[in-house]
């Protein structure tokens, strides 16, 4: 199998490459390289690159910036989709449990009815259906890394340098390590699974379950030298100019019958912070 990564340089697209399975040859193009919003440019990368399948791991993921950017957010999220599904002879595109408007109660199956409630969201929703119904379509949630800008590195710096840290305890969901995700991302790929299905870590959390479970494993194994209180707040006491879900937990049980059971986010969390620890050796 030939494999064509859009968004190489990204955490989702760095993750797919170190994942990738035997006998898998990556072709991982810069920005500079393969610009997904130029048709031309596309055409003739994924002519020249000779492949089987290419995964879009490339996002307008500025959830506030995208609010007052509806242009941009649209142009990457959903038009350089449906231009890479015009040419791939295969698609994987990743998604959002932001498509969802976070009014449910349990989790969300992967035929429930978007409703998203953010410019972010809702270009990401235009960006499945560009995509097509022959594409893998991959909703995920609340992804990091040990390396990129995400929350678990936002959280460690401002622990560092903050006497308190103060989190939205009303908003649920599940932290997704990018390392499970991408070997997910890579199953589904090779068994040819398409249409649209859900993948996330397993368990659920709060923004501020997730900040003290980072604080209490980074002591843990030094990445942080002392606590600082970790203050929960609701949403509303952090006013920003895009809403999102109060629940956005995924029902991930129809794709974990083909990938396995991915482990408990607090699990992948422990891993993720090793992963940092070692970088910073």
């Amino acid at each position: 199998m030939r494999a064509l990564v859009a968004g190489a340089g990204g955490q989702l697209g760095r993750a797919l490459q170190g994942c990738a399975p035997a006998g898998v040859t990556v072709i991982a193009p810069s920005e500079a390289e393969f610009d997904i919003t130029d048709a031309a440019t596309v055409a003739r990368v994924i002519a020249e690159s000779r492949v089987d399948v290419v995964f879009n791991a490339a996002a307008y993921t500025a959830v506030d910036k995208a609010e007052a950017d509806v242009a941009q957010a649209q142009l990457i999220n959903a038009d350089a989709v449906a231009l890479l599904a015009a040419y791939a002879p295969r698609l994987v595109h990743v998604s959002t449990d932001f498509v969802f408007d976070g009014a449910a109660s349990r989790p969300y199956l992967p035929d429930a009815t978007p409703n998203p409630i953010s410019a972010y969201g809702a270009t990401k929703l235009a960006g499945e259906i560009a995509a097509g119904p022959d594409a893998l379509i991959v909703r995920t949630a609340w992804v990091y890394a040990a390396v990129g800008s995400n929350f678990v590195h936002t959280m460690l710096r401002l622990m560092r340098e903050r006497l308190e840290v103060r989190v939205v305890a009303d908003q649920i969901g599940t932290p997704t390590h990018v390392t499970g995700l991408a070997r997910a991302l890579w199953r589904l790929s090779v068994a040819g699974v398409s249409g649209v299905h859900h993948w996330t870590d397993a368990g659920v959390a709060s923004w501020y379950d997730f900040a003290v479970a980072i604080q209490e494993d980074a002591l843990a194994i030094g990445l942080l030298d002392q606590p600082v209180p970790v203050i929960p707040i609701r949403t509303q006491d952090y006013p920003a100019p895009a809403q999102r879900p109060a629940y956005s937990v995924l029902d991930k049980s129809s794709c974990w019958a083909i990938t396995g059971p991915a482990a408990h986010w607090r699990t992948e969390l422990r891993h993720c912070l090793a992963a940092i620890k070692d970088l910073q050796a």
